[in-house]
């Protein structure tokens, strides 16, 4: 006989494992499966924590490397051990599966660790790696099975040579020389990264900027950065032709130039992970994988959500966060929508972040708007800690004043961006944002003046005629 839940959540991603939490939090009783061995998804063990360890490790390395300009001095030879950095973030990854598998004990959760694939309307039959099958019920069930890395047909498939960020935050060895082939976020904090620890590292992005998705600005800003820091940028241009050769890897670009690596690193982007889910049986169509939901995250299929990337909505964790809180109180009979604006965070150094709309997206939409920069480096708190690199812009509606977009590059910048997420998501204005009193010395005073500048009254810029 079938057991049977009120809810079943599929994957324990950040989505997942807050859907399950927040169901049990209301009440339900929650089943999750998760295939893997372990809990946390993608963000916990290939993406987002696993990366700040790296990042936090190469970070110091160069704070170190550039502690003269501080005043500081450090006798003797910096080096770094790679084996040393690569435990302490394994033992990041082994805590944070603890503090989850805590969490789901403590609030009831029952865990499946199995593969789980729809059996007909609100059943799911269970596989575990041993081959043993189990069918659970559920009237509501949650898929938040995220995304796998996109990986480029015809290219070598030798993980040694050519691999994703799956691979790479894991290697017991770096490489002398990495291609990376995209620079959107994962490739910008892969060459930040890598550079600190003496790898030669080369981007070759198609489009004609880093992070194409984002601000402009923010990419050019960046892009100048690195060619500080000798990375190799390659924009407008494609890897025509990939071949390994002997213990190399050649990559022919556009125009003929040829790059050697001994790895090469593809972070082009990343594809729903829905295929194994036996979706046809209940009816659900997917567009190229990505299963489609409304702001309540349901899917054409009565008692089934979706939240995470697998909806192709915002790939991003918090965002799968979100959405799941969102899918849980709609499913157990409340009244949630999913409309809230999603920051964008960048965890190079200095860090970039991002929320509302693009320059570009604004003209598209025929929107009027005004645009106020300000330089991180005029502040008091970035001289005196010696971050001056970057800038805010925020962007507003040129006739209402409604605030409609902030975009930070700059220290903290991650850290930065809440109060314009807040500001955006509550339809307030720039002048709101120009009025409140941030702290005095912080980095985030520069979001107040780059609004004030929007009206040009920023005090802190050259005068102008308001």
């Amino acid at each position: 006989m079938s057991e049977y839940f009120q809810v079943a959540v599929i994957g324990t991603g950040p989505g997942g494992y807050i859907a399950a939490l927040k169901a049990a939090q209301l009440g339900a009783t929650v089943a999750v499966i998760e295939k893997h061995q372990y809990v946390g998804g993608t963000c916990l063990n290939y993406g987002c924590i696993p990366s700040k360890a790296l990042l936090a490790s190469a970070d110091l390395l160069h704070k170190i490397k550039n502690a003269n300009t501080l005043g500081v001095k450090v006798d003797g030879s910096v080096s770094y051990d790679w084996p040393a950095i690569q435990q302490r973030k394994d033992k990041v990854l082994a805590k944070l599966r603890g503090g989850i598998k805590g969490l789901f004990t403590s609030r009831k959760v029952k865990l499946f660790q199995a593969e789980a694939k729809f059996a007909g309307q609100g059943k799911l039959q269970l596989a575990d790696q041993a081959g043993q099958i189990q069918e659970i019920t559920a009237d509501n069930i949650i898929i938040a099975c995220g995304s796998i890395p996109s990986v480029i047909p015809g290219w070598p498939t030798d993980k040694n040579f050519v691999c994703t960020s799956d691979e790479a935050l894991h290697w017991q060895q770096l490489p002398k020389r990495l291609l990376i082939v995209g620079g959107g976020v994962i490739g910008c904090e892969f060459a930040c990264m890598m550079v600190e620890f003496g790898v030669e590292v080369s981007i070759v992005e198609m489009m004609p900027g880093l992070l194409p998705e984002m601000e402009a600005e923010l990419g050019q800003g960046l892009a100048g950065i690195f060619k500080k820091r000798n990375i190799n940028i390659f924009t407008g241009v494609k890897v025509e032709n990939l071949e390994i050769a002997g213990d190399a890897v050649k990559a022919t670009i556009t125009g003929g130039q040829v790059i050697e690596a001994d790895k090469v690193l593809v972070s082009t982007g990343r594809r729903p992970n829905t295929a194994q889910l036996g979706l046809e049986t209940v009816g659900i169509q997917t567009d190229r994988g990505f299963i489609r939901v409304n702001d309540k995250m349901q899917t054409a299929v009565n008692g089934v959500y979706c939240i995470g990337d697998a909806n192709g909505r915002c790939l991003l964790a918090h965002a799968a966060s979100a959405q799941a809180v969102v899918a849980v109180e709609n499913a157990l009979g409340h009244n949630s929508d999913f409309n809230l604006p999603v920051p964008y965070a960048v965890y190079t150094f200095p860090e970039i972040a991002s929320v509302g709309i693009t320059v570009k997206q604004a003209q598209d939409r025929n929107i009027p708007v005004k645009i106020g920069k300000f330089p991180i480096g005029y502040l008091g708190k970035a001289m005196a800690v010696g971050e001056e690199a970057g800038f805010v812009s925020v962007i507003r509606n040129a006739d209402s004043g409604e605030l409609l977009g902030v975009h930070i590059l700059g220290h903290n910048a991650t850290e930065m961006i809440h109060s314009a997420a807040a500001m955006i998501g509550m339809k307030g204005s720039a002048k709101d944002l120009a009025e409140m009193i941030f702290a005095h010395p912080t980095m985030s005073e520069a979001v107040k003046e780059a609004a004030e500048d929007s009206f040009g009254a920023a005090l802190h810029l050259p005068a102008k005629k308001i």
